[in-house]
């Protein structure tokens, strides 16, 4: 069996970075090792997820350009929820930007909001049935 167990964000900074992903996104810390060269090993993922970020901060000028834009302006990341009208409340109260209001379409319940650094992110309640 083959599967994702992480993927890179590449951040400003680990502890603004942390402060987010478990504020008002709710996710849980899972790991954070210093790496003993000023780097460390930053994981969050959503609680009770299997698959989660490794928050990697920049470490040079391209990095640094990629911060906020790892996608390229479109949506790149997909958080699923069993309850958009908690989640999406939670963040709201967390200051966390939505770019529109929820929307109902076929697929479910979406609303695309912003991370920290302006990646472009879908909050999803897939529909039923």
């Amino acid at each position: 069996m083959s599967y994702i167990a992480l993927v890179t964000l590449v951040v400003r900074d680990y502890d603004e970075a942390i402060a987010f992903y478990t504020g008002p996104l709710g996710f849980e810390l899972v790991e954070d090792t210093d790496r003993g060269d000023g780097s460390r090993w930053v994981v969050v993922r959503p609680r009770g997820a299997a698959g989660g970020l490794l928050l990697a901060r920049a470490a040079d000028d391209a990095q640094r350009a990629s911060v906020g834009a790892q996608t390229g302006g479109r949506v790149g990341f997909f958080l699923y929820t069993d309850d958009f009208a908690r989640d999406h409340a939670r963040m709201l109260a967390g200051g966390v930007r939505f770019q529109d209001g929820p929307r109902h379409e076929p697929y479910g319940t979406v609303a695309v909001f912003e991370d920290l650094y302006g990646n472009r992110w879908d909050l999803l309640q897939p529909a039923t049935g």
